[in-house]
């Protein structure tokens, strides 16, 4: 089957038709187990024999315009569920078209919540500010009803009844801030403790982790036969 010659494609075994209020129409056609072509050996470099065949289903989205009446060429997704009915086939489709929204909210952890700023050394303790920065997130997604549109000089205005990016919400919530609650006590002032003194060695050295990466494997089978003898 050849994405580019509609000749080749045999009768589809899931048809789901849907209006969308961005996209207008939306026919999603589904064949069922079929599978890549796998042309490099590489990743397959310690099997013994024939390449495997991942089984899966394509699915061709063809809808009748991008938003600004632009016109929208035909994307395929491909899934590695086989026998799949049609409800999820749209939701296939539906979560692709949201992959814009998960890179910028990446991007807004990164950036701007300040995901990988700190250096933790413990599995444990990069969970836990895993789970501040979501909940911080969380109440960025709840607050554009109470925070103003603070937006930068070539940034356009925001329409009627459409809420604040999380973006926009964090530059206005230091002005929401001392109007909440908070269930902790103030601050009690206090010294920072004794530092190791200077010319003194470290005799508790930190815990190091392994980061996951793996060795160098041969590319080729001639390499991985050299390697072997």
């Amino acid at each position: 089957m050849g994405l580019a010659k509609p000749e080749t494609w045999p009768e589809p075994t899931a048809v789901t038709l849907n209006n969308t209020p961005r996209y207008g129409k939306a026919e999603a056609r589904a064949w069922d187990r079929l599978h890549p072509r796998l042309t490099h050996r590489s990743p397959w470099i310690d099997l013994d024999g024939e390449l495997p065949l991942i089984e899966g289903t394509m699915i061709r989205l063809k809808a009748d315009h991008q938003p600004g009446d632009r016109d929208a060429p035909p994307v395929w997704p491909w899934s590695s569920a086989t026998g799949a009915p049609p409800d999820h086939l749209d939701f296939v489709w539906s979560c692709y078209l949201r992959r814009f929204n998960l890179e910028h909210t990446f991007r807004l952890f990164k950036q701007s919540l300040g995901w990988t700023r700190p250096r933790l050394r413990d599995p444990q303790a990069a969970d836990r500010w895993t789970w501040l920065v979501i909940a911080a997130h969380t109440q960025l997604r709840l607050a554009p009803p109470l925070a103003a549109d603070r937006r930068k000089p070539w940034e356009k205005t925001t329409r009627t009844g459409t809420a604040l990016t999380p973006t926009r919400v964090r530059r206005g919530f230091r002005n929401i801030r001392p109007h909440l609650g908070s269930p902790a006590r103030a601050p009690k002032p206090t010294r920072p403790g004794p530092e190791r003194p200077p010319g003194s060695k470290n005799r508790r050295p930190t815990t190091r982790y392994d980061v996951g990466k793996t060795v160098k494997r041969p590319e080729t089978l001639v390499a991985l036969r050299n390697g072997r003898c």
